[in-house]
């Protein structure tokens, strides 16, 4: 740009110099060429040399020559700055599609708090930092690098991974993310991490992936840029010896019009149709938590007619919460819920896990002979009485009739065809109480899925479930089609049978075991909280774990492509009616720049409309 606005300057001294007929006019333009001209030269010599290959600065350097070579000095020197203002135009557009990667670089801090062995602080690099350091983040301060907390509490902000605004309670033992923000007291970490395997980093390193990797449309339009300057520079020197025969012109004339031609036939708005709209589309998703791996990426997510979910992790919390309960005798309340939680204590596994979570003021009190019976539930002695906390088999005696009553059965079942997993409490075979548990929904689960079906696009769920407790799940939010009783290695196959039901498919997945589908479909979706697996194997990762992102996905590839498709057809369009606008000398050299080179930077505008893209 600075060269550009020095060759301006000059250009505005020749034309005064020209005007009083002074000899310097025509070395002072010849200057603003040669400024002017120094990056569009440097571009041309390198594709030529280097990558073998001729572009649009070829066309617009040799217009200039030709244009000076007849004496039209000062249509030559203004051909070459608006060309090169248009170059730093679209370079300065092009810029703010890299905002959003340059945003996320700052977020973490470049230096942290390591403590030294003999306990003293000392500030170092991130980039130092190793497993097992232990490091201190003061109030206010960005946590330097993923870890573990070493202090009892700390409350942080995770607004910059979850995009939730209120801040959390972590424990000691607890994941701290780098990037993420301490809101409260000083607190120790325990680094666990290389700083190139954090998750900041993993975002950055899939943004510029995806910077650097084209769409088909681009490559394409890229491809045969080299082919299409080859023929123009074959139609030049052809059209300015047959128009002197065909309309009598002049050779000057036909040289002068053959240079315009050189000029208005250059490819540059459809070679910026795609690449800017596919970058600003790439920036703005990264800005809202979503990393797409590269253009092509784009162009497939808008062809894409349902959308596969797994459920468990995806569409639920995946942990199983306690979400009722009933007594035979209100007055055992206490006693039970006291009893269960002293059980449970004693077990890892998820349900213990969700009973504990739901009665955090409840002490436990001794048992007498607890044994946990794997698969079963636990079973042991209070005050004489034999107990039984599990699934219904292993806690009723059937046997007796009197066991649990037709009501306390209707509730059981009732609660089981909602999807619940219901655990029985008994004392010597006979029902005392029981739990509902559920894997529940995720908040956005249901809007997600009404904002797919706006988007004209079907939803399915796969899941392992049996089939009475998968689709209450999906009638509850609104899934089109659903898959249960399903095996791990199954999923793949449902894919590639949807594929065929529907065409184009989506696949999203957080798991290990959905690495296969992931990579079957034609987008994989990944929850930034998955696996590595997933977030390797998948097209997109959801970075902040926000199901709606993927109906924002598809709404601005959708929107990516309507305005590529309006970028070629404007820029063939004005390709069209600037050459017969020549044919017919309604236009000069500079007209035929300021047209070519202003197509160029509306379509680029237009490609950034994609930064402001809503939901």
């Amino acid at each position: 740009m600075t060269l550009t606005i020095i060759s301006g300057l000059m250009i505005v001294i020749g034309f005064i110099l020209n005007a009083r007929n002074h000899p310097a006019a025509v070395p002072t333009f010849i200057a603003a060429f040669i400024i002017g001209g120094y990056h569009s030269f440097l571009n041309a010599y390198h594709d030529l040399v280097y990558e073998r290959k001729l572009n649009v600065d070829v066309l617009m350097i040799l217009a200039a020559i030709g244009a000076s070579l007849i004496g039209y000095w000062a249509e030559g020197a203004l051909l070459i700055f608006i060309f090169s203002l248009a170059e730093s135009l679209e370079a300065m557009s092009m810029a703010k599609t890299s905002q959003a990667i340059t945003e996320l670089m700052k977020v973490t801090p470049d230096v942290a708090r390591r403590y030294t062995e003999n306990g003293r602080i000392e500030e170092v690099d991130t980039a130092e930092l190793k497993v097992g350091d232990r490091l201190q983040v003061r109030k206010g301060e960005s946590i330097p690098i993923d870890g573990t907390l070493d202090t009892q509490a700390a409350v942080i902000n995770e607004a910059a991974i979850t995009g939730e605004p209120l801040a959390v309670t972590k424990q000691r033992g607890d994941e701290v993310i780098g990037g993420t923000i301490n809101e409260e007291a000083a607190f120790d970490m325990i680094v666990t991490v290389e700083d190139q395997n954090t998750l900041f980093s993993k975002i950055i390193r899939m943004v510029e992936e995806a910077q650097d990797s084209p769409s088909k449309t681009d490559s394409k339009i890229q491809q045969i840029e080299d082919s299409y300057v080859k023929i123009v520079l074959l139609a030049v020197p052809v059209f300015i010896l047959l128009m002197p025969l065909a309309f009598g012109w002049s050779f000057e004339e036909a040289f002068y019009r053959g240079m315009v031609l050189l000029t208005v036939a250059s490819p540059c708005a459809l070679v910026a149709s795609v690449a800017p709209a596919n970058l600003s589309t790439i920036s703005r998703s990264a800005k809202n938590g979503i990393s797409f791996k590269g253009g092509d990426v784009i162009d497939r997510a808008t062809d894409i007619k349902a959308v596969v979910f797994d459920k468990t992790g995806t569409l639920t919390k995946g942990k199983p919460e306690v979400v009722g309960s009933f007594y035979r005798d209100d007055a055992d309340k206490s006693l039970i819920d006291q009893l269960v939680v002293s059980a449970e204590t004693s077990s890892t596994h998820p349900i213990a896990t969700a009973f504990l979570k739901a009665y955090p003021d409840i002490k436990a009190i001794p048992l007498e002979n607890l044994q946990d019976l794997t698969g079963k539930g636990f079973e042991f002695q209070y005050e004489g009485n034999t107990w039984r906390v599990g699934n219904r088999a292993f806690a009723l005696d059937e046997t007796d009739h009197l066991a649990i009553s037709a009501a306390e059965n209707e509730r059981v079942l009732q609660a089981e065809s909602e999807g619940k997993t219901v655990i029985f409490v008994s004392k010597m075979g006979h029902f005392q109480a029981s739990y509902a548990l559920a894997d529940q929904l995720k908040p956005d689960a249901k809007i997600t899925i009404d904002l797919l079906h706006d988007l004209d696009v079907q939803t399915v769920m796969l899941t392992g479930d049996e089939a009475r407790t998968a689709n209450f799940i999906a009638k509850e939010i609104g899934i089109d089609d659903v898959r249960s009783n399903l095996l791990p290695q199954d999923k793949a196959s449902i894919i590639k049978e949807l594929q065929e039901t529907y065409g184009s498919i989506a696949m999203v997945g957080d798991g290990i075991n959905d690495a296969p589908a992931l990579a079957t479909s034609d987008v994989g979706f990944a929850l930034g909280s998955g696996t590595d697996v997933a977030m390797e194997t998948a097209d997109v990762v959801l970075i902040q774990d926000d199901l709606a992102q993927i109906p924002f996905s598809l709404g601005v590839s959708n929107s990516t492509r309507r305005i590529v498709l309006q970028n070629i057809l404007f820029s063939i369009s004005v390709i069209v009616i600037l050459i017969v606008s020549n044919l017919f000398q309604i236009i000069n050299l500079p007209l035929g720049v300021i047209g070519h080179e202003g197509s160029t930077i509306l379509v680029i505008l237009n490609s950034l409309r994609l930064l402001r893209y809503r939901k």
